[in-house]
C-alpha cells in the first residue's frame, strides 16, 4: 500500500512557516534563504507590512543574506507599506556597507518610493555624513524633491541636522 499524499498545510501552519521565513531574513540566515528560494519560495515574498525578504535582510544589516537574495533576482525597488525601499532603510539605519552593496548591484542612487524620499534625504535628515558623501559621489541629486516638494537640504533643516545642512548649502552655493 502506498503512503497517502501529505495533507496540505493548515492556515496556521502556513502562517507559522511564513513567520519563520521572515525571521530567517531578519536574522540574516543566508544559507537557509538560499535553500528556500532555490526550492521555489518566491524571492519577493512580502509580509503583512509589505516588507520583502530583501527589505528585512538589508534593514537588519545582513550583507550575505542580501547578496543571496539579489543573486536570486530579488527586486530592490519594492517599497514596503511605509513607502520605504531597502536603500532608504539602510540610510535610515546608517548602514553604508549595505548602501554600497545595493548601489553596486544596480539600485539607482536616487531610487525613491511613492513618497519621493531618497536615501540622500534620509542620510541628510539623520546627519549621516559618510553616507551623504558616498551618495553624492555616486551622483545623488541634492535638488531632487519628494512628494511634498522637500529637498535633502529641507529635510536636514527640518531635523536640525547641522552638518548635513552645511554640506548641502555648500553644494547649492
Amino acid at each position: 500500500m502506498q503512503d497517502a499524499a501529505p495533507a496540505a498545510m493548515t492556515d496556521e501552519e502556513t502562517a507559522a512557516f511564513a513567520a519563520q521565513v521572515f525571521d530567517c531574513a531578519r536574522a540574516g540566515d543566508a544559507q537557509m534563504l538560499d535553500r528556500l528560494v532555490s526550492s521555489g519560495l518566491p524571492v519577493d515574498l512580502r509580509n503583512g507590512k509589505g516588507d520583502t525578504l530583501l527589505m528585512l535582510a538589508s534593514y537588519h544589516g545582513h550583507v550575505e543574506a542580501v547578496k543571496v537574495l539579489l543573486r536570486h533576482g530579488a527586486d530592490p525597488l519594492i517599497a514596503n507599506d511605509n513607502n520605504q525601499l531597502p536603500i532608504a532603510g539602510a540610510a535610515f539605519k546608517g548602514d553604508l556597507p549595505m548602501i554600497r552593496l545595493l548601489v553596486e548591484n544596480g539600485v539607482p542612487v536616487d531610487a525613491a518610493a511613492q513618497d519621493g524620499r531618497t536615501a540622500l534625504m534620509l542620510a541628510a535628515m539623520f546627519n549621516r555624513g559618510e553616507i551623504l558623501e558616498y551618495l553624492l559621489a555616486q551622483g545623488a541629486d541634492p535638488t531632487h524633491r519628494d512628494a511634498r516638494g522637500a529637498t535633502a537640504l529641507v529635510a536636514a533643516q527640518t531635523m536640525g541636522a547641522v552638518e548635513a545642512v552645511e554640506r548641502l548649502q555648500a553644494l547649492a552655493g
